[in-house]
């Protein structure tokens, strides 16, 4: 990969470079969250303000082969919870903004673990990406496991499965009943396409670049599905979205439930796709799903 200054890639467009030197830099900005379109001007502001509900949690720090990964525990009012529930979070986020949805999933019973991938929140690298992240998963969730479910939302989704389906270059799959999978884009090439046209990619310097993920991944982008990976895995999932969702659209959750006999629906509407993590209706409806599944 080649280095590139951070003030040569800020509000660059990508499309006057030769294809080859494109695709290096647009691979490099991809595995960078801080330089994600999608990261909130404000992010440091908010995530200091979020972290404050993190005071209650147990903080432990687990190390991987990818980076050393600060994670977060809430541990239920009973003596023996119902399970463990691991939550990840999507890209350029961290575990502080999960906790809405974490705290009626404790009071129902559940010990609840939440963590910063890596280059995320308060673990280590500067840079990461898919696998690297689901490595991480895959270890933390191996170490507070066994699991009764995983919840996820948007990137964290592709990510905990990747983790659950133990494909090479993973080592290992990480065993899960069942998942919930809030506002995530069903493929890959979903997310690529959206950075391409952002950052000004042409055709063949979107084909460098999504070729240098899919030697990472071992296989074509296009294997990369929420569809593909709940059919290999033969999980059942909950997928919960926003007919409002701007940043990924309805139709994945459609996608993703019309193909996947094992996966339901729960839409609403007027969330989007971030302020659905605070939503009290959301909470309540993954803290009952896990609660039936107990029963």
């Amino acid at each position: 990969m080649i280095w590139i200054p951070k003030e040569l890639w800020v509000d660059q467009s990508l499309s006057r470079l030769p294809w080859g030197i494109a695709g290096d830099r647009a691979f490099k900005i991809f595995c960078t969250p801080e330089l994600s379109q999608y990261r909130a001007p404000n992010h440091q502001q908010l995530a200091t303000r979020a972290r404050f509900h993190l005071r209650k949690a147990h903080w432990k720090r687990i190390p991987t082969p990818v980076a050393d990964i600060q994670t977060y525990i809430f541990e239920p009012d009973r003596d023996l919870p119902l399970g463990t529930v691991l939550v990840v979070h999507g890209w350029t986020a961290e575990a502080s903004f999960m906790t809405a949805i974490a705290e009626p999933m404790r009071r129902a019973g559940y010990r609840v673990v939440l963590f910063d991938l890596p280059a995320h929140g308060l673990s280590g690298a500067s840079s990461t990406n898919l696998i690297d992240c689901a490595r991480a998963t895959a270890v933390v969730g191996a170490h507070f496991g066994p699991l009764a479910a995983i919840v996820a939302h948007s990137f964290g989704g592709l990510i905990s499965l990747v983790a659950a389906e133990g494909h090479p270059p993973m080592p290992n799959k990480l065993e899960i009943p069942r998942i919930v999978l809030i506002a995530c884009p069903n493929r890959l090439a979903q997310v690529t396409g959206d950075f391409s046209r952002h950052w000004g990619l042409t055709m063949s310097g979107q084909h460098a670049f999504e070729r240098r993920l899919e030697r990472l991944g071992g296989r074509p982008l296009e294997r990369f599905t929420i569809v593909n990976f709940l059919q290999t895995i033969g999980c059942k999932a909950l997928v919960i979205h926003d007919r409002d969702d701007w940043d990924v659209s309805f139709q994945s959750a459609e996608e993703i439930t019309t193909k996947v006999d094992a996966a339901e629906l729960r839409d609403f509407r007027g969330l989007g796709h971030r302020n659905i993590l605070l939503a009290s209706p959301v909470a309540r409806t993954i803290a009952s799903y896990l609660t039936q599944a107990a029963e």
